[in-house]
């Protein structure tokens, strides 16, 4: 089977370049990240190369009397993937089992007084792929890290119909249950989608803020534009979902996706900064999708619904929200629709921030840790103390 890691411009789930010698097409797929039943178009408009900082966030000024000094803040050495694995907890969801991180375990005098953060992976990752940002953000905020049900080592039900809402209920509810304050959610790829499901729907004041790193426009790649290659190649890309859903061709594909090869060659590819594709990256890939439901899980986000559009659910948040954007992605690209739509949020909402992050792939928590603490350290600073 061939494998295309070369075509740009793909969106929302990392791993199905490597599902069919003819990938080009379902490529053309990923580039449009909008429901296609939706009237709304994104913006268009020219990005610049440099890093920018369009419009700060709200109450900034109030807030930056009583915020938490940065000054003392440096970036520490990753998580060894085996400690996170010795502190995570358990936590039942609806009878499901939900593996998650608090770090530190007992308060800090600074991170007893800031907002309480919620870290939430992407597509086919965990707590672990947080490992290089943990410590820093520890030292101002108690940290909280979740498996998505489906993911990581939280429990993988044969059957289960995954959505977006399902993902954020389940983040909703986690704030209620655990963390028991207001607080910030930082999410990346389809992870940032389902913070800002929850945000919007949040009314129990459970988010203080929202930080997104390269959000997804929908759970797969039915979330897309009206364009016309796209309807063109509709009838084909439908037939690739119905493929999926046939166990024995799924499995056979499943399993050539998470061969170590392939998953190093993918993460190659939408990583900026090759270096931070290690041995261990791999792994925390790999492990889990090894695991008993994780072809199921994989099947159903693929060929499931894309879930409610970025573009509808932003308008109705007013909570700071910070957005950074590797320019390198070629999934969620800031030269596509969602990317473009993204962009333009500063100029129209007060409450936005945005980053260019030059270099920078999918995963800019992973891929550049520095660049991404360098804008985000400060702006978590000037969120209010309660």
């Amino acid at each position: 089977m061939a494998v295309n890691l070369g075509v740009p411009r793909t969106f929302s789930t990392p791993f199905l370049p490597l599902l069919s010698a003819s990938s080009a097409a379902l490529q053309i797929r990923h580039n449009f990240t909008c429901n296609p039943r939706s009237s709304l178009k994104f913006p268009s408009r020219n990005i610049p190369k440099n890093p920018v900082s369009v419009v700060g966030c709200i109450n900034a000024s109030a807030s930056s009397a009583s915020a938490v000094s940065t000054e003392k803040e440096e970036s520490l050495p990753p998580l060894e993937v085996s400690e996170i694995n010795e502190k995570c907890k358990k936590w039942v969801w609806r009878g499901y089992t939900i593996n998650y991180l608090v770090y530190p375990e007992g308060n800090s005098d600074s991170a007893g007084v800031r907002p309480p953060l919620l870290l939430v992976h992407g597509f086919g990752a965990s707590i672990a792929h947080w490992r290089r940002n943990i410590p820093t953000l520890a030292q101002s905020h108690t940290v909280y890290a979740i498996d998505l049900l489906g993911f990581g080592a939280s429990d993988k039900p044969a059957g289960f119909q995954y959505t977006m809402e399902v993902w954020a209920q389940l983040i909703l509810d986690f704030l209620h249950e655990v963390v028991q304050k207001p607080t910030v959610l930082l999410g990346n790829s389809v992870g940032s989608l389902a913070c800002v499901i929850a945000a919007a729907e949040s009314t129990r004041s459970l988010v203080r803020g929202l930080v997104l790193l390269n959000c997804a426009g929908g759970m797969n790649n039915k979330a897309i534009v009206d364009d016309w290659r796209i309807k063109l190649l509709l009838p084909l890309l439908w037939f690739f979902d119905f493929l999926l859903k046939q166990r024995g061709i799924a499995s056979y594909l499943f399993n050539r996706v998470r061969q170590r090869d392939n998953l190093r060659d993918v993460l190659l590819s939408v990583y900026g900064n090759k270096e931070s594709v290690d041995d261990d990256l791999v792994e925390i890939i790999r492990k889990p999708a090894l695991d008993e439901g994780a072809l199921d899980a994989f099947v159903s986000i693929v060929t499931g619904p894309p879930g409610p559009n970025p573009v509808q659910l932003i308008p109705k948040i007013t909570l700071p929200l910070l957005v950074l954007w590797g320019d390198q992605d070629p999934f969620t690209p800031i030269d596509g629709p969602v990317g473009k739509y993204f962009s333009s949020l500063p100029s129209q909402l007060p409450n936005v921030k945005l980053f260019l992050l030059e270099g920078v792939g999918h995963c800019p928590h992973d891929d550049r840790p520095d660049l991404v603490h360098e804008k985000l350290l400060p702006w978590l600073a000037n969120i209010p103390i309660s």
